[in-house]
């Protein structure tokens, strides 16, 4: 049996738009999964699978990864494998944490919520390693799986966290990710830790349930911060990584290395190392057997982060600038002097996400951010001064936004590029299930209300300078695909991330690294490069 894991994640209605260079860690560790039971998995992109580009044919069993957002996709996805094949269908990732909306509205047969491995691997030994869907009487004693039962859908209880025993003993494919149209120029992500330490929660925006005000979150022990008396899920109030992942728990070196040069030897240039705060890294272990649901204390696992990084940028396709290695979060409260300075002597050069969501002080308090602007605005200045490329994060239309928390951020905003941010990056507020704003409204767009649109031009008006100061700089670049915009043009990459890059006379370069000058702004997203060397 050749199974069909079909990448939907950020496919909106079918079509990636703004994330077309990131290949997520999640299909292919479902892959790992199916390899280690001796099966030959594919995985295509949604938009190739509804044009026509990707066959159905020959599979009869479908596994569909999307996030909320992607209904529109997924439901798109499963209708025409339901008109070609009879197979089972499963969905996974962050969109089964609406079970019953994802197997009624999706018409999927059942789904996977939080870490889906084990209970993919019972699912795969009650027979649908061969293409055949187990039974309902099996299928109760599956945890966290849900399915129709006739016309109403079962959910069953979540299963408990995965230990980090278990969650070491899983190998992600490396094979699969040639799948990917654009491997050779995409940021592929490897995930080195999975879960959050913020076990902090939101005070404000609250339908269900009122904070009691007990301080048991910020200044109970790890395993009083665990639990909260009257329900709040954890972590921040938009967030749903802790209430589906759990606390932090970290992959061996070992393990991480190998994976990334197996990647490496598939033709893959840019690697992303993928954690909600990689500064989380090894934190686990010197907390075990309690777990880490602080945000602050103990400091950074310095040993764990340097052995990691080492052993990454040790690897020969690093070592002679063919390939980059990245990262993406942390958290400002474990930003210590040491830790950036560890940070800029492994992996200079690369950008670095700060999360501020909000300007204000006593909103970020609310919202149950581990840290402050200040202390944010701190975290910049080191990451900065350590020869790294901090990018600062807002939400806009957050619960508890007003006019004293916008002006706060817009003046944050300018604070942030101020103390170093090379980029601004804007969100508007989603709820997600499983978090504690899930029952608040999506926030409007921007341009329909007046505060967020405040938020929303001082974020273009900071991205638009910082990308006039690139006028001039030349940057190495991998290039992607043709525009689809204006077929002169190229698209590249950044090879240690950055904006958009589009390059003149680039034919037949797609895959290959190339140096080119900045010659222009093309859009507060894009700036326009002229080639001025050969090829690496």
């Amino acid at each position: 049996m050749e199974p069909l894991i079909v990448d939907a994640l950020a496919s909106g209605r079918g079509k990636r738009l703004a994330t077309r260079d990131a290949i997520g860690a999640g299909p292919r560790a479902v892959a790992g999964v199916l390899e280690g039971r001796g099966l030959e998995p594919r995985i295509a992109l949604a938009e190739t699978v509804l044009g026509g580009v990707a066959s159905l044919g020959g599979h009869d069993l479908l596994l569909v990864s999307g996030m909320t957002s992607d209904f529109r996709a997924v439901r798109r996805v499963v209708s025409k494998w339901r008109a070609e094949s009879g197979g089972p269908v499963l969905i996974g990732g962050p969109i089964a944490s609406e079970p019953r909306r994802a197997v009624l509205k999706v018409g999927a047969d059942l789904c996977v919520i939080g870490e889906g491995e084990p209970a993919l691997g019972e699912l795969l030994d009650l027979g649908l390693a061969t293409g055949v869907l187990p039974g309902l009487e099996a299928l109760a004693n599956v945890s966290g799986a849900a399915y129709l039962d006739g016309r109403a859908v079962r959910v069953n209880p979540l299963r408990p966290v995965m230990r980090r025993e278990v969650y070491e003993g899983l190998t992600p494919s490396t094979e699969t990710v040639v799948d990917y149209p654009l491997h050779r120029s995409a940021r592929v992500y490897v995930e080195v830790l999975r879960g959050c330490s913020n076990y902090r929660r939101a005070q404000i925006g609250l339908t269900d349930e009122s904070c009691a005000d007990c301080g048991r979150c910020r200044t109970g022990s790890l395993e009083e911060r665990y639990y909260c008396p009257v329900g709040i899920p954890p972590g921040c109030g938009y967030c749903s990584v802790p209430s589906l992942f759990g606390p932090p728990k970290s992959r061996s070196a070992g393990g991480v290395v190998r994976e990334v040069s197996g990647l490496l030897s598939k033709g893959v240039r840019r690697i992303v190392l993928s954690a909600p705060d990689l500064l989380d890294y090894g934190r686990d272990l010197l907390v075990e057997p309690e777990p880490l649901t602080d945000p602050r204390h103990p400091e950074p696992n310095y040993d764990a982060l340097e052995g990691l990084l080492s052993g990454l940028t040790d690897l020969d396709a690093v070592v002679d600038g063919d390939a980059s290695i990245m990262v993406e979060n942390v958290k400002a409260s474990l930003v210590t002097p040491e830790a950036a300075g560890l940070l800029g002597r492994y992996i200079a050069g690369t950008p670095v996400n700060i999360g501020f969501e909000t300007g204000s002080g006593e909103h970020s308090l609310g919202i149950g951010r581990p840290s402050t602007p200040d202390e944010n605005l701190q975290a910049l200045r080191r990451l900065k001064a350590a020869g790294l490329k901090p990018y600062a994060y807002f939400i806009h239309g957050l619960p508890g936004q007003s006019a004293e928390t916008a002006e706060e951020t817009v003046e944050t905003i300018g604070k942030s590029v101020e103390a170093g941010a090379s980029r601004i990056i804007l969100y508007r507020f989603q709820p997600l299930p499983m978090s504690a704003f899930y029952d608040r409204p999506t926030a409007p767009p921007a341009v329909k209300d007046k505060l967020s649109k405040r938020i929303h031009d001082a974020a273009r008006r900071a991205n638009r300078g910082l990308k006039e100061d690139m006028r001039g700089r030349r940057v190495r670049v991998v290039v992607a695909e043709p525009y689809d915009r204006d077929r002169r043009y190229h698209v590249a990459y950044p090879m240690l991330h950055g904006p958009v890059v589009l390059v003149d006379g680039a034919d037949g370069l797609a895959g290959e690294v190339v140096e080119v000058e900045v010659v222009g702004v093309a859009s507060d997203r894009m700036v326009r490069g002229r080639l001025v060397g050969a090829t690496f």
